[in-house]
């Protein structure tokens, strides 16, 4: 395919550039370090690439034609990481010895449903689809494209999560960790709301 190269430029840098899940995956490795936060990354790199596929495949065009869907998924997804960015704001930051009750973990299956319900993943999957895929078996094509897709999120995303163990280790204090889980949360919380004011 000809498009691939393009096509994973594209990938590139609709997965490393600032955008809700990346705040949330570096705050959140920031919190409770890399082998907490890869199954996240992993889950939310998955459910965006299988998003491309069923765009792909026609499910995700028939929803998105529906006006109600698009806004119901829109203010879900808002709620959500209003919810997620007061979860970050309002947590304590693990002293290096403590152990972060479960219940202060997000799943893998939250991280999926973020995806599922955040209207931009779904306008890229049908960008990716009427870009990309060009003349022949569009199956195939879209479930290459899916493939590479989730082949260029997981290790953009994890260079996010990176930076949220290089953060820790860098402000070292529980004060100056807070202070930037704090941050990120505004900026979580600014994200979310600006898809829809604007």
């Amino acid at each position: 395919m000809e498009s691939l190269l393009p096509f994973m430029l594209f990938a590139f840098m609709a997965s490393i550039t600032p955008g809700p899940t990346n705040i949330l995956v570096l705050s959140y490795c920031s919190r409770h370090g890399l082998g907490a936060t890869l199954p996240i990354i992993l889950g939310a790199c998955v459910a965006a690439a299988s998003i491309v596929l069923a765009v792909g495949l026609g499910v995700g065009e028939t929803l998105l034609q529906l006006a109600w869907v698009q806004q119901a998924m829109t203010w879900l997804g808002v709620l959500w990481l209003s919810w997620l960015a007061w979860q970050i704001y309002d947590s304590t930051p693990p002293s290096p010895d403590a152990a972060v009750p479960r219940e202060q973990r997000i799943s893998v299956a939250s991280a999926a449903a973020l995806q599922a319900v955040n209207p931009k993943v779904w306008m890229m999957a049908v960008a990716v689809v009427s870009v990309f895929v060009g003349e022949g078996d569009k199956r195939l094509q879209v479930a290459l494209l899916s493939l590479v897709f989730l082949l260029v999120s997981v290790p953009c995303m994890t260079l996010w999560a990176l930076l949220g163990v290089g953060s820790a280790r860098a402000l070292g204090s529980p004060q100056a960790l807070r202070r930037l889980n704090q941050i990120l949360a505004c900026g979580l919380l600014l994200s979310a709301w600006l898809a829809v004011l604007l």
